[in-house]
């Protein structure tokens, strides 16, 4: 008997009620998919992104280590490390950052497994499988649970979009570099890297 190869779409949302031990359990036996959940419960499974957004992610989350290690003000996290956030959702953000103060509040098994909080610092970097719409839905997601400064980059469209509490989005056209502001002291991203 053959077995049928099934396709998936590249996202797929499936409402499925799980504990977040049983979440946690999921994402550790399949660690080759992504998983996310919605704040309702829906379940995300994300197939992998393609080489190019890969490796541009990649000069992003260097690009934001070597800053972070020179300044030493808190951890950087790159889109295998999944957090909680306040409303129940499970995210993980392309690239993120948690100063040190807010980090050092939690205990270790907090920190082995989803942290309970949203980073101060998220970039979402859109793959072709991403939606504008629901990539942004991410990042006011973000905002409204914490996070102090957030980045879209839309490579398609040469756009950042800057997300801060409270405040209307700022919409850059093929900007060459984007800076940290008071979130990231003297963090400059040079996005002709990643363009």
């Amino acid at each position: 008997m053959e077995i049928p190869i099934i396709y998936l779409p590249p996202r797929l949302e499936l409402k499925i009620d799980l504990t977040d031990e049983q979440f946690w359990q999921l994402c550790q036996e399949n660690d080759d998919l992504r998983f996310e959940r919605s704040a309702t419960g829906e379940l995300i499974i994300m197939s992998p992104t393609g080489s190019i957004t890969g490796e541009r992610n990649s000069e992003l989350n260097f690009q934001l280590r070597a800053w972070n290690r020179q300044k030493n003000l808190g951890k950087v996290f790159d889109s295998n490390s999944g957090f909680k956030l306040p409303n129940g959702a499970e995210r993980s953000p392309d690239s993120s950052w948690i100063s040190n103060q807010r980090w050092d509040t939690l205990t270790l098994e907090e920190q082995d497994k989803f942290a309970p909080l949203c980073p101060d610092f998220v970039v979402e970097l859109m793959s072709p499988s991403d939606t504008l719409e629901k990539t942004r839905a991410k990042m006011r997601e973000y905002m409204e649970n914490g996070a102090k400064l957030g980045w879209l980059i839309n490579r398609k469209k040469r756009q950042l979009e800057i997300y801060r509490p409270q405040q209307d989005v700022e919409i850059l056209e093929n900007p060459q570099t984007v800076s940290g502001e008071n979130v990231l002291p003297g963090f400059i991203l040079d996005l002709t890297l990643i363009w």
